[in-house]
């Protein structure tokens, strides 16, 4: 009788540990998939300033109404 309650005993803290091992796999994941969505939004943010649309735009050579796009060749590449 007492080895059956031992083993009992034993089956219970293997379950305990296992699903303790798991709560802190799900634990850190939360915390990766927390600090993404934190850099997520900051990101979202910078995207949403007219600054920083204006540099993107220049970036891919697009211009204002008005202005003269020019195109300087024949310089040295770095």
């Amino acid at each position: 009788m007492l080895c059956v309650v031992a083993g009992l005993y034993v089956q219970q803290a293997l379950a305990y540990l296992a699903v303790r091992k798991q709560a802190d796999s799900q634990r850190a994941i939360v915390h990766q998939l927390t600090r993404a969505n934190a850099s997520l939004s900051a990101q979202q943010q910078s995207l949403n300033e007219p600054a920083t649309i204006v540099h993107d735009a220049r970036t891919l050579g697009m211009v204002r109404v008005g202005e003269h796009p020019y195109e300087i060749t024949g310089l040295p590449s770095h």
